[in-house]
């Protein structure tokens, strides 16, 4: 079966190329002025990109930029309808526009995706290149598993074989750092545990703390650390959030994870999939030997050589190590020396390293006994006693002997009475030297399996024929062994069943449970092959190809001698968008339309199905080649008025009515014609601004400005001489606002600004009053009266008895002041002395009355005094402080001086 990607032209759309295809039948039928409107909005709510277009003989749109006919469609001819159309026409042209644009971005999605991953990437790894000085090679295998996590489908769970998205609970192996669903990690490590800890052979069965392996790497893992909770990748955050910025599953906090192999030192980057990277620390070593001075290195690589000669003495004893400096143990020494074996008797050359060795010669010397030599082979130290020597017994272990060691221990004559081999019988020969005979005694047998008795040999084995009927661990095969004990030996046939992946069967041996998943990986691949997605074998139904950068290489189908450069796909090419570029036979001008080819036209009179069990014969859509349209080159063009240029289609042009007034100047000179736009006969052969014969005739009344201060109409018609004066009379106020005067008003228009002022005068004074408050003596004025007040006024001095009259604007700007003269400061003198006389004489008087009134209430109270003077010596009982004060102060007072006396001796000390 083909998969889901691969499957085009079956009447199934992919992506936004053919999203508009199949439903195109209910899109054209129909398409008119209002018709084009209705496809506009099918297409908007389709997904297509439509492009109404216009021709003499037909109708067409563009869909997907793919020209789509119709026939039998009308144009309308009316001038309203035709500009209805084209407002329709421009809206549905920028609704195209913006699905074409939509169209073109989708395919930068991928520079849009990498740009943002980019950036997560670099914030992720920000901590660690900075440590690094920007060096981020040692990030390749941390990378490539946060781009797996990144793209869509590269992750996948090896357990159910579907794709691991961002939004699911996920485990991490710690060994190959795969990942697993979490419940699908917790189902395995149930079935596991439950295989290895089987109810049927284990007496143990839910006591032991059986282990689990990985999916992939077989990592080992004890039941008690089976995932329970979803983590992130650092284990710090349980449940984290999903965040767009940060990668799937991570936390975004420092992962501070120990380096492995541990150096101290923790993980830099953030929260991430896979390994840590090696550690980016700089710190001080030196080399393996220790003879070189430490040097700043990288703590993953603080291991390093000096390449000077190690110098450490060798296991021999006798050489140095020559190899450059290096890490562990020496070698060891690759000379060659003279050695003697154990035994002395031979010397040969052999490695340094290894001088122990044997010969192959038996020793041969005499033992201490005198009458055995020593029959080890090349050994060291002494050959040690004889072993026939000492007290010894017979075959049979019965009886002891002490003899010499040149004679041979006798048989005692005994019966042996050894167990045989069958554990059950003893040996009745006489007591003999060398191994003792089977067992011949006849005994009643029963067979491995229970069934069956014999009687039999003690030494043969009874099996019957019957077979085995129970189930292997496998629970799929029976046993089948002959006379089986119980115990059935593990299944040892293949598997054979079919994987998830559909594609192979399991190799392993017969075995209970779900299979493993399938080792292999497939790669799914683009079009042209330059790129691939490397996923689990099964997924390839499924997987979306990867999206490859490369261009596509499809040869043109078109008149263009290139396609435009579009990416690799699978399908048919999207259609050419290129201009058509022929030459217009009619007008000479190059097509400015898209390429059309290969346009869809839909066919007419196709036999209408019976029902749904009939499938039409022919395709509803055929690829045919149109004719250029109408050609839409813009061709200046002037109006009938020479008003404007307009840039009109070259199937279009021709001279044309703007809308416009007409504008020609009219026989009065003052008024220009109002008809629309229209064609003038040539005034003495020449087109000038001048009206014409067609241009309306004047009727209007004479507009001519008038004179600064006029506000009458001129009552001649319109005219091209000057107007006569205005002879009418205006009634208007005087300066002052009293008097109401009438005069002429080309009198009034006429006169300049100093006639125009006597002329509105009414001659009397002003009626304004000045600051001061005198009336303004000038005749009617406009504007505001004179400051200058010249009228008399009469001014006193400060004691009011000089009296003289002065100007009003002098007394009022201060520059006359009248002053007191000798006889005024005399009088003022006297006036003073006077004023102080009276109020001497007030202030004795009050004194004396105030004397006057003491004395009298002085003598009101002298009888009253000797009454109340017995009456106030009255004795006051002393209180608890009048009597004992005495006898608190003086202790209270030694306290305090003596404590100044310490504190002042304290201070001298």
């Amino acid at each position: 079966m083909e998969p889901a990607w691969r499957q085009t032209g079956k009447g199934r759309g992919r992506g936004r190329s053919g999203g508009g295809i199949s439903e195109a039948p209910t899109l054209v039928s129909g398409l008119g002025a209002t018709g084009a409107s209705r496809a506009s909005a099918s297409a908007g709510s389709r997904g297509g990109n439509y492009k109404p277009g216009r021709s003499r003989g037909s109708s067409f749109l563009s869909v997907n930029n793919t020209t789509v006919v119709e026939s039998k469609v009308a144009i309308p001819n009316e001038l309203l309808s035709q500009k209805k159309f084209e407002e329709i026409k421009k809206a549905n042209q920028a609704a195209a526009q913006k699905l074409v644009e939509e169209y073109n971005t989708s395919s930068s999605e991928d520079e849009d995706v990498d740009g943002k991953q980019g950036e997560i990437l670099t914030s992720t790894f920000t901590t660690y290149t900075d440590q690094t000085g920007g060096d981020a090679r040692e990030l390749e295998r941390t990378r490539q598993y946060v781009n797996e996590a990144f793209q869509a489908g590269a992750i996948t769970c090896l357990i159910c074989i579907a794709s691991v998205k961002r939004n699911q609970a996920i485990w991490s192996c710690s060994g190959c750092f795969c990942i697993f669903h979490i419940p699908c990690i917790q189902k395995w490590a149930k079935d596991s545990i439950f295989l290895m800890s089987s109810p049927l052979t284990d007496d143990d069965f839910g006591k032991k703390d059986h282990s689990w392996p990985c999916p992939k790497c077989r990592y080992e893992y004890k039941q008690s650390e089976t995932p329970t909770r979803y983590y992130c990748y650092c284990g710090k955050v349980e449940d984290p959030p999903l965040d767009p910025w940060l990668v799937p599953h991570s936390c975004g906090q420092v992962c501070d994870k120990e380096f492995k192999p541990p150096c101290g030192h923790r993980c830099l980057l953030l929260c991430h999939p896979g390994p840590c990277p090696p550690c980016p620390k700089m710190i001080t070593v030196t080399c393996y030997c220790r003879k070189a001075r430490p040097v700043p290195r990288r703590c993953s690589a603080k291991e390093w050589s000096c390449q000077q000669k190690c110098g450490r003495m060798l296991p021999c004893g006798q050489h140095k190590c020559e190899n450059p400096c290096h890490a562990g143990n020496c070698l060891p020494c690759p000379r060659v020396s003279k050695q003697r074996c154990l035994c002395g008797r031979k010397m040969a050359e052999r490695l340094c390293a290894s001088p122990v060795w044997q010969c192959e010669q038996v020793c041969g010397k005499t033992l201490p006994c005198g009458n055995h030599t020593c029959e080890q082979v090349c050994h060291s130290g002494p050959c040690g006693d004889c072993p026939r020597s000492g007290s010894r017994v017979c075959p049979c272990g019965k009886s002891k002997y002490s003899l010499p060691c040149t004679e041979d221990v006798p048989t005692c004559g005994d019966t042996c009475d050894k167990v045989l081999e069958c554990g059950l019988h003893r040996c009745t020969q006489r007591c003999h030297r060398g191994p003792c005979e089977t067992c011949r005694q006849e005994v009643e047998k029963h067979c491995r399996c229970g069934k069956h008795t014999k009687r039999m040999p003690c030494h043969k084995e009874y099996l019957c024929e019957s077979k085995c009927a129970k189930l292997r661990d496998c629970q799929r095969h029976q046993c089948k062994r002959k006379c089986c004990s119980g115990t059935c030996p593990p299944c040892d046939q293949s598997c054979g069943r079919t994987l998830g992946c559909r594609n192979h069967k399991c190799p392993s041996v017969c075995h209970r449970g779900n299979c493993y998943p399938c080792p292999e990986t497939v790669e799914v691949k683009c079009n042209c092959g330059h790129s691939s997605l490397t996923v689990p074998c099964g997924r390839e139904r499924t997987t979306k190809p990867p999206r490859c950068k490369e261009l596509c290489s499809k040869l043109t189908t078109c008149h263009h001698p290139s396609r435009e450069k579009h990416r690799c796909h699978f399908g048919h090419c999207p259609p050419c968008r290129q201009p058509c570029q022929r030459v217009i036979e009619k007008c000479g001008h190059f097509c400015p339309a898209p390429c059309h080819d290969e346009a869809l036209v839909k066919q007419a009179n196709l036999p209408h199905p019976a029902g749904p069990w009939e499938q039409p014969s022919e395709p509803e859509f055929i690829r045919v080649a149109l004719p250029c349209p109408p050609c839409q080159v813009p061709i200046p063009t002037e109006c009938f008025g020479k008003h404007e240029v307009t840039a009109l289609p070259c199937h279009a042009a021709g001279q044309y009515s703007c809308k416009r007034p007409c504008g020609r100047l009219l026989s009065c000179g003052n008024h220009t014609c109002m008809r629309e736009c229209h064609s003038v006969s040539s005034v003495d052969g020449v087109h000038n601004k001048q009206a014409g014969k067609e241009c309306f005739q004047c009727e209007e009344g004479c507009v001519k400005p008038r004179p600064s201060g006029c506000t009458h109409l001129c009552m001649l018609p319109c005219h091209l001489r000057d107007c006569p004066p205005c002879p009418q009379m205006i009634r208007i106020k005087c300066h002052c606002k009293i008097t109401t005067l009438y005069i002429e008003c080309k009198k009034l228009s006429t006169a300049d600004p100093s006639s125009k002022k006597d002329i509105c005068s009414c001659k009397n004074q002003c009626p304004k009053e000045l600051s001061c408050g005198h009336r303004c003596k000038e005749t009617c004025h406009p504007g505001d009266c004179p400051d200058g007040c010249y009228q008399k006024v009469k001014v006193r001095c400060p004691c009011k008895r000089i009296k003289k009259e002065l100007q009003c604007c002098k007394v009022r700007e201060g520059q006359i002041l009248v002053e007191c003269d000798a006889v005024c400061e005399e009088m003022k003198r006297k006036a003073y002395e006077i004023k102080e006389a009276k109020e001497k004489a007030a202030l004795e008087e009050e004194k004396r009355k105030q004397q006057a009134e003491l004395e009298a209430f002085e003598n009101r109270m002298k009888g009253r005094r000797r009454k109340n003077r017995r009456k106030e010596e009255i004795e006051v009982p002393e209180t608890m402080w009048q009597k004992y004060k005495k006898y608190i102060m003086v202790p209270v007072c030694g306290i305090v001086f003596a404590m100044i006396t310490f504190y002042l001796i304290q201070i001298s000390m």
